[in-house]
């Protein structure tokens, strides 16, 4: 009982306002960077989802455009040379170079990855960039976490000083605000980092 009267002394709780004031504010602040943080690599995501949605339907019309330079050539290839070069002019990088790999079966999974080849890289950047922002996410709502658990500390230690020292309340209060530092401090602990 002795170590609870001593909880209820003005320098402990003046000390115990003002632990618990400062780790409100730090994981206040650091939340914030993490909300700002996450919503950063949310628009990255974005971006680069819209990007390559882009490419995707570049790439699709890339393909229709190969299907119909290929069929005009092959149409004329025997018959019409000339017309059947010209089409052949017209083939995209990836069809002469399926052509080139097997003249039998062109349009192979090779020539469909090399023509999405930009549109998928744009997916995965935009991957990569959503699951950092869930990163982020996920050391902000810890940190809120972290920032409720101060602030409640904080009100018990206020309302400890605020009753008279005799009072058991006060003490109950001030034993609140020591059990809340203690828990705020392993939660701040347990908040994940992002690299």
């Amino acid at each position: 009982m002795k170590f609870l009267r001593f909880l209820g002394n003005e320098v402990v709780l003046g000390t115990l306002i003002a632990l618990l004031s400062v780790f409100t504010a730090v994981s206040s602040y650091q939340g914030a960077v993490a909300d700002g943080q996450q919503n950063d690599f949310e628009i990255r995501g974005m971006a680069s989802l819209n990007d390559g949605n882009a490419e995707y339907l570049r790439a699709n019309q890339d393909i229709t455009q190969d299907y119909n330079y290929f069929d005009n050539w092959y149409l004329n290839v025997d018959e019409r040379s000339e017309v059947a070069e010209y089409y052949q002019g017209s083939f995209s990088q990836p069809l002469l170079d399926a052509m080139e790999r097997d003249p039998e079966v062109i349009w192979d999974d090779q020539y469909y990855e090399d023509v999405y080849a930009d549109a998928n890289a744009f997916f995965d950047e935009s991957d990569a960039n959503f699951a950092k922002a869930g990163e982020w996410n996920e050391r902000g709502d810890r940190l809120q976490l972290v920032l409720m658990i101060m602030a409640l500390g904080l009100a018990f230690a206020a309302w400890a000083s605020l009753l008279k020292e005799e009072s058991n309340m006060r003490l109950l209060f001030a034993f609140f605000a020591v059990l809340t530092l203690i828990t705020g401090i392993i939660a701040y602990l347990g908040v994940p980092t992002v690299a």
